[in-house]
């Protein structure tokens, strides 16, 4: 576009005269005429702070250069050698971290892309980074959306990143020196420079959490732990007191978000966070929305405490795995001692009895700082080599179903605990100790210690244990009747706790008030040969599928099998 064109343009914006421009570049034009006095044919050259003003300006942006300098590095390796820039600025405007290709030094020196130069709107005109500011949105400012002429071959794409607190920090943005004429030939650019600044984000939010709960959220369970889409901090409360800017869609529009209750906008409370951690899979972490969507969750617990101030905070998480029952207070107050030592621990029990829910809490009094969940089934020796490889200082290495271990993988499984000392293993079990058929070279190295859950049928807390996961199920104001209460109580519980909160989910599902009678409950299921006829029925109906029988029964797929060679039952040939 021609300069004449140009300003005949602008001036039709500042008439009001639609010209197809993108809004937000229109009405910066108008903001550059009426508010900054600007001349669109001025040639200055960009304003570039000092040397003294660019050291203050990156002294108060170092955390976030920190947080952002990998994430960087890693977009420009993507665009390396197709002569884009990054900038990192301020929220301010003053470019604070830069990444460029040598070869073009000069031209990015006239172009003003380099540290210290200052993009905000009412210094530069129209430009990526002062829109972005302005708006605090991502843009794109292509070519003549420039205001002034001396930045009309430049194209500019800037994502803001915002603070755990939901203020504007900094602006990334990826410019190009000459570009293809069309808008669209950024689209990549704006993808890339949009996830940069989420990750950036992410992992100053991360930084921040240490002594708190995060709750990362992603729509696909591919890119759960490794790309989440949102996350939240939560103190003890489950109060988030920390976002990612992305987290604002799951609260409603302009509704504060710090402060809020998680269990208010999500299906869950911050008692079901250890439900989300890693020792599940990915796709079984389902997070239901009060809309009626759903996400798939990622809980990551906080960190042990300091030794200054373990008095606070020591132990807060075993005391809540019971209610009052004397067995469990055995179980936990022996779990707090050991804690905080290196002593190797089998936790032993029937299925759902809560084995990796102790180790877990467990962990988190403890000093480790790493936490690594291995499923033993089927584990080969490469597996378990991969898995460990990269664990560094005090790890806390759950074995979950040691009885499961392949024999060939026994010998790895010892080599690797004498090689890394720091690994401190907990592993669970289904069998009696005696019942392990494990080397007694490695038995002695997982069983330091021996501490076995009650089965659910034991315990004298079974009231406060329907209490507490009702709670986490359903609206406040939602009873068992006394026939229902009744009726639970005098269940035998073969499936232990999960059996208890599937029950729970489905007698909430099929009430119709806020009382939960008896006829809302779900029959009760005995291991007897009813059981295994009903068995027989659920492998035929999920086509002697493995692990949908398992996920339906809500058990491992070895519980499958064993039931399975109990009953006398065989896969089809």
């Amino acid at each position: 576009m021609t300069e004449r064109r140009h300003i005949e343009e602008i001036e039709r914006v500042l008439e009001g005269t639609p010209t197809g421009r993108d809004s937000f570049v229109s009405a910066s034009w108008r903001r550059c005429v009426e508010l900054y006095g600007m001349d669109p044919l001025r040639t200055e050259p960009a304003h570039i702070v000092t040397e003294t003003e660019l050291r203050a300006h990156r002294k108060q942006a170092e955390w976030m250069i920190s947080a952002a300098r990998s994430g960087l590095q890693s977009l420009f390796r993507q665009v390396a050698g197709q002569n884009y820039v990054l900038l990192l600025t301020d929220a301010q405007g003053v470019c604070v971290d830069f990444f460029g290709d040598d070869l073009f030094v000069d031209d990015l020196r006239g172009a003003g892309l380099l540290l210290g130069s200052n993009w905000a709107e009412d210094l530069a005109g129209t430009c990526g980074v002062g829109a972005c500011i302005v708006t605090q949105e991502p843009v794109t400012v292509h070519q003549d959306d420039h205001f002034g002429n001396a930045h009309t071959t430049l194209s500019c794409t800037a994502a803001p990143i915002f603070d755990s607190l939901g203020q504007l920090t900094a602006v990334l943005d990826i410019s190009l020196l000459r570009s293809p004429n069309a808008k669209s030939s950024q689209n990549l650019a704006m993808s890339l420079v949009t996830n940069a600044a989420r990750r950036v984000e992410m992992a100053n939010l991360m930084a921040e959490s240490r002594r708190d709960w995060v709750l990362r959220l992603s729509s696909s369970p591919e890119f759960l732990d490794v790309d989440p889409e949102v996350a939240v901090r939560l103190d003890g409360s489950g109060r988030v007191i920390g976002y990612t800017r992305a987290a604002r869609r799951l609260f409603p529009e302009g509704a504060p978000i710090l402060g809020q209750r998680i269990d208010e906008v999500l299906g869950l409370s911050v008692d079901d966070l250890p439900g989300l951690m890693r020792d599940r899979p990915t796709e079984e972490r389902v997070v239901e929305m009060r809309d009626g969507g759903a996400l798939f969750g990622h809980a990551i617990a906080p960190q042990a405490p300091r030794k200054a101030d373990s008095g606070v905070r020591r132990g807060g998480v075993l005391p809540g795995l019971s209610g009052g029952d004397p067995s469990m207070a055995q179980v936990l107050a022996q779990a707090e001692k050991l804690a905080r030592t290196t002593v190797p621990l089998l936790i032993t029990g029937e299925t759902g009895t809560g084995k990796s829910r102790l180790a877990r809490a467990i962990h988190m009094v403890g000093t480790a700082s790493g936490f690594l969940t291995i499923d033993c089934a089927g584990l080969t020796p490469e597996t378990l080599r991969d898995a460990c490889q990269d664990t560094t200082g005090p790890t806390t290495l759950l074995l979950r179903r040691i009885e499961d271990l392949p024999a060939a993988t026994a010998g790895a499984l010892t080599a690797l605990l004498d090689q890394k000392t720091e690994l401190r293993p907990l592993s669970t079990t289904c069998v009696a100790p005696a019942d392990l058929t494990l080397p007694r070279t490695l038995f002695h190295r997982l069983t330091g210690k021996t501490l076995d859950l009650p089965p659910l049928r034991q315990r004298q807390d079974l009231g406060w244990l329907i209490d507490r996961m009702l709670r986490r199920r359903a609206p406040d104001d939602i009873r068992l009747s006394p026939s229902a209460r009744a009726a639970l109580m005098g269940r035998s519980w073969p499936g232990n706790l999960r059996e208890l909160e599937q029950v729970l989910d489905v007698a909430v599902a099929l009430s119709e008030g806020p009382v939960i009678d008896l006829p809302d409950l779900p029959a009760p299921v005995e291991e007897t040969a009813k059981a295994e006829e009903t068995l027989e029925h659920i492998l035929e109906a999920c086509g002697w599928n493995m692990s949908r029988v398992a996920r339906r029964l809500g058990v491992n797929r070895s519980t499958v099998l064993r039931r399975m060679r109990k009953a006398g039952l065989h896969l089809p040939e």
